[in-house]
């Protein structure tokens, strides 16, 4: 009977940290449903497991001198994607700019970051945020996170104050 419970466990644990492997196939929906050509370009995406990964932000955060603002933000955040691109194109960038337009994603901030330019769209009902876009680009190379959570337009105005006084 131990046995089977510990084989029941480690596929327990198996099936949690299966959103931890690293993929080479988009995983954000406008790289992964479209028929999009994206020449040479690489993709490396995964899932951020939020009950393992938010008590090591708010950690990092604090060791960091961060506010209290900031780790406010991350109790609020529900599910994380992250993808990132080699050898993407400016062509390709402004293709997904026009289908988050095209989708109600509104551009909310662009910060010129030591020589990267980070890109904000949010996507809202009402009052609260239900999806925020952050694109990071410089040259070839593209971070893209989408971040699931309920955040309201203050929320965000603090986040990018942070982010620009740095």
């Amino acid at each position: 009977m131990k046995i089977f419970k510990n084989i029941f466990l480690v596929c327990c644990a198996l099936f949690l940290l299966q959103s931890c492997i690293v993929s080479s196939k988009p995983n954000i929906d406008f790289f992964s449903k479209s028929n999009y050509d994206f020449e040479d370009a690489k993709f490396a995406s995964f899932n951020v497991p939020l009950f393992l990964a938010k008590p090591y932000i708010k950690k990092a955060l604090r060791e960091e001198g961060e506010s209290e603002v900031a780790i406010a933000m991350v109790k609020k955040v529900s599910k994380i994607k992250m993808m990132t691109v080699a050898n993407g194109s400016e062509a390709m960038l402004k293709d997904y700019a026009n289908y988050l337009k095209d989708n109600n994603y509104e551009d909310w901030a662009t910060i010129k970051h030591e020589g990267d330019n980070v890109n904000i769209r949010v996507k809202q009902k009402g009052e609260m945020i239900n999806n925020m876009l952050i694109t990071v680009n410089s040259k070839k190379d593209m971070v893209f996170l989408d971040v699931k959570g309920n955040f309201t337009a203050d929320d965000i105005s603090k986040m990018i104050n942070i982010a620009s006084d740095k």
